[in-house]
């Protein structure tokens, strides 16, 4: 069975970032899912769930409303894994032309008095939200991406090495 792509990144390696983590074509045009990683993988704690939802629902807002950009957003929304999202637009850029739109995003929390959609006709779960805890991880990222902006590390995935044997068993190498 194929590995997918998103378990082929070594996750012992990354760091918090943006990454293009794949690109479809769909009919005629691109569409490029990006992997923004929030915290580093295995290192740090899981971004707390309730903080997590609540960042979903805020960005995604920020997001969809936004002039510039809200024809290009498609989806918004947490990794399983807790250390970050998936962020799928139209077209195909290098993460690098997303950088600021992503900071833009975080950066909005601190701004926010209350949590949009949270309530029981908007959300599946409405009393799951923590906005506090939201804008303190919200700021820790705005903060680290303006601090490692021209970091090229912050946007370039480090992948694993697939080594396959004769008789076809995959092996992975970091």
């Amino acid at each position: 069975m194929e590995l997918i792509p998103s378990f082929s990144v070594d996750h012992t390696k990354i760091i918090p970032g943006i990454f293009t983590s794949r690109i479809d074509v769909l009919g005629e045009e691109k569409v490029t899912t990006y992997d923004v990683r929030v915290t580093k993988p295995n290192a740090e704690p899981a971004i707390d769930v309730a903080a997590m939802h609540t960042l979903e629902h805020v960005i995604a807002t920020f997001l969809r409303n936004n002039p510039d950009w809200k024809d290009e957003i498609v989806y918004w929304g947490p990794m399983g894994c807790l250390t970050g999202f998936y962020l799928i637009m139209k077209g195909n850029r290098a993460p690098k032309e997303i950088y600021k739109l992503v900071q833009g995003a975080f950066d909005s929390v601190k701004d926010w008095d209350e949590v949009p959609g949270a309530s029981a006709e908007n959300c599946g779960n409405y009393l799951m939200h923590n906005l506090p805890m939201a804008k303190w991880y919200a700021a820790r990222f705005a903060g680290y991406l303006a601090e490692n902006g021209e970091n090229p590390l912050i946007f370039e995935y480090p992948k694993t090495e697939r080594l396959v044997t004769e008789d076809g068993q995959s092996f992975f190498d970091s």
